[in-house]
């Protein structure tokens, strides 16, 4: 049989080869543009190669790449300050991806229970239809079977409650597990935002349970909800955040922010990442989150996501195939039948977009989006849903 590819078969790739990008736009090898609604999986929030991190990249290329982490590196100690300073943290672990950012994450509260509580087999609450990740950790962590299976045995420590389901919360009274690890916004298990009364029970018992709160922000960090962080809009102080994919507007970087008295728990020779911060990484995270402070992008999100929640919903009075219209800032869930075809619709008319599970149509165009961007998104939208209602 005649070799096609020589990568690993890991994705279903679409048929279809992207060349550049600039903006809210890609080109394919044969200069066909399409309008990119994926934005990476919200990875490029400034839209495909911004100048502000192009232009600091360029001069960091004739500075230097790499060094190791056992030296001072200055550019991350400042990408450090700028977050901590931006958020409830004190101190900032930088790596290369979300998932490697969550198996952190996991140490940190394992070892916190372990060195500084004294509980032996210390147990994490995560929650169902949640996503953390493919590590062995953090694939244990996520609460969908489907990407687990085949992979048993999982790592032992994991209880899984159901999200947004209040009563089930008693379950953190009973037991007092060492951590509970969450999503603000279940992206991967369907663009589910949780709900706000809820929040308050979880993080009520947690607090008067001594249960230390994990929110993952890889998705929902980096402005992608309005603000820099999702869990400004839900009044309380998490002990630990997870980030990725937009930090680094595409260049891989992770970061785990965690409060002081958490962090103490990691020493030298605790956990390490050789790669993780490097000067290349710390300089476009620099530049993407002084960008998104600098330049009003979180209040151009707020009002681009009301806008754009308001067409989306006067399309769901015309169109029945839309079920519910959900998300936060621009990560936005559009529930109907049939996602995936209308995804392979879409490219046709030269769009981008993804699901997130099996009924659900996720968009994530740049936080720079403009209206005019916007409005062309809607007439080719519709244009597919006209197609499809045939």
């Amino acid at each position: 049989m005649l070799k096609t590819s020589s990568l690993m078969n890991t994705y279903k790739r679409a048929p279809l080869s992207i060349a550049k990008g600039k903006g809210s736009f890609v080109w394919d090898e044969n200069g066909n543009q399409y309008l990119d609604f994926t934005s990476g999986i919200a990875t490029c929030n400034l839209g495909h190669v911004p100048e502000a991190v192009k232009n600091a990249l360029v001069n960091q290329l004739d500075q230097l790449w790499h060094c190791s982490n056992l030296y001072q590196i200055k550019i991350q100690e400042d990408l450090a300050q700028i977050l901590t300073e931006n958020s409830c943290f004190d101190v900032a672990f930088f790596c290369n991806s979300g998932a490697e950012a969550n198996e952190a994450a996991i140490k940190l509260a394992r070892l916190y229970a372990s060195q500084i509580k004294q509980i032996n087999n210390p147990e994490i609450v995560t929650f169902k239809q949640s996503f953390h990740g493919r590590t062995m950790a953090t694939l244990s962590a996520t609460g969908q079977e489907k990407i687990q299976k085949g992979f048993e045995p999982l790592l032992e420590g994991f209880t899984y409650l159901p999200y947004n389901d209040s009563s089930a919360l008693d379950y953190l009274k009973n037991q007092s597990p060492a951590a509970v690890m969450l999503e603000l916004v279940q992206g991967e298990g369907g663009v589910i935002p949780a709900d706000k009364e809820w929040i308050e029970k979880l993080v009520s018992i947690s607090k008067c349970n001594d249960i230390l709160i994990i929110v993952d922000e890889v998705q929902t960090g980096m402005g992608r909800t309005g603000t820099l962080f999702a869990y400004e809009q839900y009044n309380f102080e998490p002990d630990i955040i997870t980030s990725a994919k937009g930090l680094g507007s595409g260049f891989p970087i992770g970061a785990m922010l965690a409060k002081e008295h958490v962090a103490k728990a990691f020493g030298p020779g605790t956990h390490g990442s050789t790669f993780g911060g490097n000067p290349l990484a710390s300089t476009a995270g620099l530049a993407t989150v002084q960008y998104i402070l600098s330049n009003e992008v979180l209040g151009h999100v707020q009002s681009q996501s009301k806008y754009f929640f308001s067409e989306l919903e006067k399309l769901k009075t015309v169109y029945p195939q839309i079920k519910e219209v959900r998300g936060r800032g621009l990560l936005i869930g559009i529930v109907l039948e049939n996602a995936g075809y209308l995804v392979e619709l879409a490219r046709e008319e030269k769009l981008l977009i993804l699901t997130a599970g099996e009924n659900v149509v996720r968009l994530l165009p740049p936080l720079t989006v403009t209206n005019e961007e916007m409005d062309l998104f809607l007439i080719s939208f519709k244009k597919i849903l006209a197609k499809m209602e045939r």
